[in-house]
């Protein structure tokens, strides 16, 4: 009975654990618990039981486990065959438990006991094929965890593996961990390719360092690498840059008597031709070729690219004949499109054309889809004329031009400028049959814009109905910014407008360069209207829209609909950031409302908005025209012990020295000279100066004297001058006190020797004997 019980506890547990797991927000962390209590990779696929979150197994579950991981290895083999079936997504069973996991949102637990009795009628191969068919990787290891904690059901093998197999496309390496605990725990046999996996997973997260740990679980485990896991390893150490130590994985698999195969060598030279060590990846194809292991046609078209990035045809050449004469491969079709493609994407239009030719005299068919990587990269570099004589080319050997072919000429002319004769292609377009799609149109619309014809552009829009086209998105979008850049902002958000009603959204991005430019001519309300229009039509409004618009009152100085548009952040649920309330404290500091200035740095600081250096250039100016230097001096306290800011106190002293305020710079001196570093002495050197200006050589003195105790010295030239207002104020003592602290620095150069030679009968009267 107690056991009924407990199973019955089970099944109500996993009825509810279900809706909660694939509902909640932490759903999308599935390994929350483990990112909360990290523990090394070595002892974490070694905790107990106790440290997950399964409970401990009965005595019957323990009882299945033996009889259900007994002959494992003969059933996976059978399995893996059919995990392979495309027609397993197409069964009935796999599609319905598709879509009760699409509708995890709206569980119930009628809907939850249809699904767990659906799972049990599920072969292990259709389970992986459930799992395979989650667009996100979360959601299938979610419904992992939740199937595998079904009362009376256990996963097979194979499911374990395929989950790993899932993860090794994700960086959510803590769940590979995870269900790599679970298979150690439930004692199912652990394969070679399990751990690669599981660095996989690693490399993706950035990782290598934890990838190359996994080999020491292995060992701990008594799990003996294979070729799959060193190549996976190879390969992490490429992704990460690690050259070096990627060979001395090499050099490992020749100890433990794993011969490298061809996979492992050109996961090498892909290495070498990223960190453009070409000589050493042609050096491992001669060492392949000593240890017998020859190199494929792989082998060789990374080199071959690498040399197409440079254009040396010499090069490749040389790769072609010994790809002939010491490895017996004949370049086929795949290495002339190869060379045609990468050829093509360097901007290296002739030499493309160079090898078409060649690949036709070998009786190689070119279509299409080479000839349009050549006439792209023509446009690109605005070669048209080029462009349009392979279009012509094409159509005399019987390769018709596709509309993606068309496009690009008509992209390239528009960029030249020939926006006439786009417009006449596209005509041609008709009427050879080949009929022009939303991107042909866009290319032709775009170039209108650029070129100043944006009203020309809006008709053709407006005619996309009797041309059996549908403008999308990025249509609207190049007719904003078109006519945002010709100064007519009435037409840009009529097209905004339209937009909207035709179901399409600005982007965030798009609505600001607007609202910008309407800020920009004064236009602030027009801007406001716009974003209450996107925002009430659903479009994603954020922050910087609403800071943008209150930034255009805050330049007509108008604060209360300012204030107005930040209260209306709020109550779209927008948070204002630091850029926000500095363009409010701004403006007040510009009308002299300090009071109202200093509330809402108080209200910034109290959101726990981060102040931004523009923001303490602001309140600094400000306050400093203002003369209240010791609220300014307060409000600073508190803001640099949210975010320090090194130069606040020395834009502080520079600012009340633009202004004349000497005194108040002084008394600050102090804290300036904290640090004595090289932005402090440019403060001190602006006070030094704007007293000698004022005519107070003997404060420009004791600022200079400040700077020798802190072991700063000053500028010579400037004291120079120091020296001889205060002579001719009649402050010689003063005068030779400063030269002789050069003196005891030697900072003195042969130029002033001459100089010296006044006071050096002072000086030697004042040095200790």
């Amino acid at each position: 009975m107690l056991l009924i019980f407990n199973n019955a506890l089970q099944k109500q547990a996993s009825r509810t654990t279900f809706y909660h797991a694939f509902t909640s927000s932490s759903s999308l962390n599935p390994n929350k618990n483990l990112q909360n209590n990290p523990y090394t990779l070595i002892s974490s696929f070694n905790c107990s039981s106790s440290s997950n979150n399964y409970g401990s197994s009965t005595e019957e579950e323990e009882e299945k486990q033996v009889n259900f991981n007994h002959n494992n290895s003969q059933q996976i083999q059978g399995l893996k065959r059919g995990e392979n079936d495309r027609d397993e997504i197409k069964h009935p069973l796999v599609k319905e438990v598709c879509r009760l996991i699409d509708l995890r949102f709206k569980w119930d637990p009628n809907l939850e006991d249809q699904l767990r009795q659906l799972i049990r009628s599920l072969k292990p191969s259709q389970i992986c094929t459930v799992l395979q068919n989650q667009s996100d990787a979360r959601i299938a290891l979610q419904f992992f965890y939740w199937s595998d904690r079904l009362w009376r059901y256990q996963h097979h093998p194979v499911v374990y593996n395929t989950m790993l197999e899932i993860l090794s496309k994700t960086s959510l390496y803590q769940g590979a961990k995870r269900v790599i605990r679970l298979m150690i725990r439930r004692r199912i046999e652990l394969r070679p390719e399990s751990y690669g996996y599981l660095m996989i997973s690693f490399s993706r997260a950035g990782n290598w360092r934890k990838a190359l740990q996994v080999f020491s679980v292995m060992e701990k485990a008594k799990v003996t690498p294979n070729l799959f896991v060193y190549n996976v390893a190879v390969y992490v150490m490429v992704k990460a840059c690690k050259l070096e130590m990627a060979m001395k994985i090499l050099s490992r698999m020749e100890l433990v008597n794993v011969s490298p195969d061809v996979v492992t060598y050109n996961c090498l030279i892909k290495g070498y031709c990223d960190a453009g060590r070409v000589q050493d990846a042609m050096d491992l194809i001669e060492d392949m070729r000593a240890k017998g292991c020859l190199p494929d046609k792989v082998s060789y078209h990374i080199l071959m690219c690498y040399y197409c990035k440079d254009n040396r045809i010499e090069e490749i050449r040389v790769l072609m004949d010994e790809m002939l004469n010491k490895s017996k491969l004949i370049a086929d079709q795949v290495t002339y499109n190869m060379l045609i493609h990468m050829l093509s994407k360097y901007g290296y239009g002739f030499e493309a054309i160079s090898f078409v030719k060649e690949a036709e005299d070998r009786d190689f068919s070119v279509d299409k889809v080479e000839y349009s990587a050549i006439i792209h990269s023509f446009c690109q570099k605005g070669d048209v004329d080029k462009a349009k004589e392979l279009v012509e080319e094409m159509c005399a050997k019987g390769c018709v031009p596709d509309v993606v072919t068309y496009t690009d000429v008509i992209n390239g002319l528009c960029s030249v400028g020939k926006v006439d004769e786009a417009k006449k292609l596209i005509q041609r377009m008709w009427k050879i049959g080949c009929k022009p799609n939303t991107v042909s149109y866009t290319a032709l619309l775009n170039g209108l814009c650029t070129n100043g014809r944006s009203l020309e552009a809006k008709e053709m829009l407006n005619m996309s109905e009797e041309e059996w086209w549908v403008p999308n998105s990025i249509t609207y979008s190049v007719l904003i910014h078109g006519f945002r850049r010709e100064g007519k902002l009435t037409e840009a958000h009529e097209v905004i407008s339209e937009m909207i009603r035709k179901g399409f959204s600005p982007t965030p991005a798009e609505i600001n360069l607007l609202i910008q430019s309407l800020c920009q001519e004064g236009r602030p309300n027009d801007a406001k209207k716009l974003m209450e229009e996107c925002l009430n039509k659903g479009c994603d409004v954020n922050a910087v829209n609403f800071t943008t618009v209150i930034h255009g009152f805050c330049q007509k100085e108008d604060l209360n609909s300012a204030f107005s548009v930040l209260d209306d952040m709020y109550l779209n649920n927008i948070k204002p950031d630091a850029v926000t309330y500095t363009a409010i404290i701004d403006t007040l500091g510009k009308k002299g409302d300090i009071e109202k200035a200093i509330e809402m740095i108080g209200k910034m600081l109290h959101k726990s908005l981060i102040p931004t250096p523009v923001t303490y250039r602001v309140v600094i100016n400000r306050f400093c025209q203002h003369n209240r230097v010791s609220e300014l001096l307060s409000l600073l306290e508190k803001m640099l012990s949210r975010a320090p800011c090194k130069t606040a106190y020395n834009q502080v002293i520079e600012k009340l020295c633009c202004l004349g305020n000497l005194n108040e710079a002084y008394k600050l001196l102090g804290r300036v000279l904290r640090t004595a570093s090289r932005m402090d002495a440019n403060s001190c050197h602006m006070l030094i100066e704007s007293y000698l200006k004022k005519g107070d050589p003997l404060s420009s003195y004791k600022v200079a004297n400040r700077m020798f105790s802190r072991n700063l010295v000053p500028d010579w030239k400037l004291c120079e001058n120091v020296s001889k207002s205060l002579a001719v104020n009649g402050l010689s003592h003063e005068a030779d006190e400063l030269m002789l602290r050069f003196v005891e620095r030697g900072k003195l150069s042969p130029k002033n020797t001459k100089e010296m030679q006044r006071f050096s009968t002072r000086v030697e009267s004042l040095l200790p004997c």
